[in-house]
C-alpha cells in the first residue's frame, strides 16, 4: 500500500527518540550556559577588550554547561568528575576556537564589510556561540561522558 512507510523506517525509532530527547536537553542546558556566556562577556566587556571578554565569558559558560550537562543530559562516564571536566574542557577548546573565529570574523570583518553596526559584537558573539552545537553534542556524548571501563 502506498500510505504505509517503507519497511524498517521505524525500527530504530526508540533510539532516535532517545537521542532527540537527549539533544533537546543538551540544547536547553546549552542555552542556559550560552546565556551565562553572553551575559558574562557583556559584563567583562566593560573593562577589557572584546576578544578577552569573549574568552572569559566562554570559560564561565563552559563551566555552567559542564555542571548542567553532567546533571541533566549525559550519564556519567563512571570515572571521576575531574576526568570528565578535563575531557569536556578539551572538547570546548576546539569549540572555543570555532566560537572565537566566528565571533571575531563576523564582528571585525564580515559585518563592517556589509555595513552592519547594530549590536555588531552582540550579534557576532551570539552566532559564534551557536555555531558548534552539533559537533559539541556528539563529542561530549562519545568522548567527555563516554562510559569508561
Amino acid at each position: 500500500r502506498r500510505d504505509l512507510p517503507p519497511p524498517g523506517l521505524f525500527e530504530n525509532r526508540a533510539a532516535v527518540l532517545s537521542v532527540s530527547k537527549q539533544f533537546a536537553s543538551f540544547i536547553v542546558t546549552g542555552g542556559i550556559a550560552a546565556a551565562v556566556n553572553l551575559a558574562s562577556r557583556w559584563g567583562f566587556n566593560w573593562f577589557m577588550r572584546f576578544e578577552f571578554a569573549v574568552a572569559l565569558g566562554y570559560l564561565a559558560g563552559m563551566t555552567t554547561a559542564f555542571v548542567l550537562a553532567r546533571r541533566f543530559v549525559f550519564d556519567g562516564s563512571g570515572g571521576s568528575w575531574l576526568g570528565e571536566y578535563w575531557r569536556f574542557a578539551m572538547v570546548n577548546v576546539m569549540s572555543f576556537l570555532v566560537v572565537l573565529g566566528v565571533s571575531v570574523g563576523l564582528a571585525d570583518y564580515a559585518f563592517p564589510a556589509i555595513g552592519m553596526t547594530w549590536h555588531a559584537h552582540d550579534v557576532a558573539h551570539l552566532i559564534g556561540v551557536l555555531s558548534p552545537i552539533v559537533l559539541s553534542f556528539y563529542a561530549h556524548k562519545h568522548f567527555s561522558f563516554a562510559r569508561r571501563n
